[in-house]
């Protein structure tokens, strides 16, 4: 805050004017004699103006800036400002570390319905069938019955180029050979020109007719089901329920699986509504439209990382909120998986020193103890194959496919 200049200091009175009249002539040749009897006269020299006073008085008062309360004012408001932005966030915060605390339920591990999200070099003709033995005997004994392997993306009009998945009748072979059981589904998806100019538009009715035909053709390729990730896919989208509606009867009439993956739901109240406000992009979902989209599928995978937290006690917590949240809206004949990362990057939103596969692990079971220790049709699902560790891997086994209960 600037200080406001000291009032100028009182100057010295000007000596009183003493200018004298015409001198006398001398006497010529003779000394001036002295009066016999001068009388008292004013001395000439001025007298000397009394020292100022140190002390400041009335008048020495330095004026303070017009702007000096303005300002105050302003910073109390601006701190008051913060103080209401910052309690909600501290608040959450804390009681997320408090989700983190306490024990599992006995039993809340694998139910045999975990996932895996693959790239997608499995079916563009990179990998071979050592590739597939190898993956084999990474997913026996685990959980996982359904590999969602990328097979897109979509074009914005909706349509897909066999290209895409040229390989994808001797990938489905294989895996139905080394792992009888395990379901293969077409990973499709795009980005929605939802907050850009470009991108999939879900409105057009010719884009869903073509999205559809993709759908079949995959089908048709040897795939099991079709999964679905479209983004940023905003809460409430009445385009998105509609497509699903389509989806589902065109995968159910071929005996095939309709899974997608999910936003994660608002971690306080009506947050989606906020954070799109202020930020352009509504990252959450209501719960209330979770359980619209679950309700249409078979399958539904919530993508719980790139949550901003930045402690595994805090991303722990938020996971356990998650899972909460989605099993209070999501039917029991559909399957809910929670998401694992399976993946190590630092940048705006997701911290791997945070988001780790221990961390979500231990949320997840927390989650469900609380919620519905006995869901049957629940999972977790694994995000991604090319850029997990031994140590995911293992985290994994340990901490959820371990001494699992006889699948249900």
């Amino acid at each position: 805050m600037a200080t406001p200049d000291p009032s100028p200091q009182p100057k010295p009175a000007p000596a009183p004017d003493l200018a004298p009249g015409p001198a006398p002539a001398p006497a010529p040749d003779t000394a001036r004699a002295p009066d016999p009897a001068p009388k008292p006269t004013p001395d000439p020299s001025p007298q000397p103006e009394p020292a100022p006073d140190t002390a400041p008085g009335p008048t020495a008062t330095p004026t303070a800036s017009p702007s000096r309360p303005r300002k105050r004012r302003i910073i109390r408001l601006l701190g008051a400002l913060l103080a209401l932005l910052l309690l909600p966030l501290l608040t959450a915060e804390t009681a997320l570390r408090i989700n983190y605390t306490g024990d599992p339920a006995p039993g809340t591990r694998t139910r045999h319905r975990d996932a895996l999200w693959l790239g997608h070099a499995w079916v563009d003709g990179r990998k071979s069938d050592r590739d597939v033995e190898a993956l084999a005997r990474r997913l026996r004994d685990t959980g996982i019955r359904d590999l969602y392997v990328h097979s897109g993306p979509l074009e914005h009009d909706g349509t897909l180029p066999p290209s895409a998945y040229k390989k994808a009748r001797w990938f489905t072979d294989a895996v139905h050979r080394e792992l009888p059981g395990v379901r293969v589904q077409a990973w499709l998806g795009d980005v929605l020109a939802t907050e850009t100019p470009d991108g999939l538009r879900l409105e057009r009715a010719a884009t869903r007719t073509a999205i559809l035909a993709s759908t079949r053709a995959v089908l048709d390729a040897g795939f099991q089901g079709a999964h679905f990730d479209l983004e940023p896919l905003h809460s409430g989208d009445r385009n998105y329920l509609v497509l699903l509606d389509d989806l589902r009867d065109l995968t159910h009439a071929r005996g095939a699986v309709l899974s997608v993956a999910a936003h994660q739901i608002d971690p306080l109240p009506a947050f989606h509504s906020f954070w799109g406000t202020t930020t352009g992009h509504p990252k959450w979902w209501s719960q209330a439209y979770f359980g619209q989209v679950a309700r249409r599928v078979d399958q539904i995978a919530v993508m719980s990382y790139d949550t901003m937290q930045p402690t595994q006690g805090l991303y722990g917590g938020y996971v356990a909120q998650q899972t909460s949240l989605a099993l209070e809206v999501t039917p029991d004949g559909t399957d809910l998986l929670m998401g694992l990362p399976f993946y190590h990057e630092n940048r705006f939103g997701h911290w791997a020193h945070a988001e780790t596969v221990p961390a979500a692990v231990r949320g997840v079971r927390l989650g469900l103890s609380r919620t519905d220790a006995g869901r049957a049709r629940f999972g977790v699902a694994l995000y991604v194959d090319f850029a997990a560790t031994e140590a995911d891997w293992r985290a994994y086994r340990d901490g959820w496919a371990a001494t699992s209960p006889t699948a249900s």
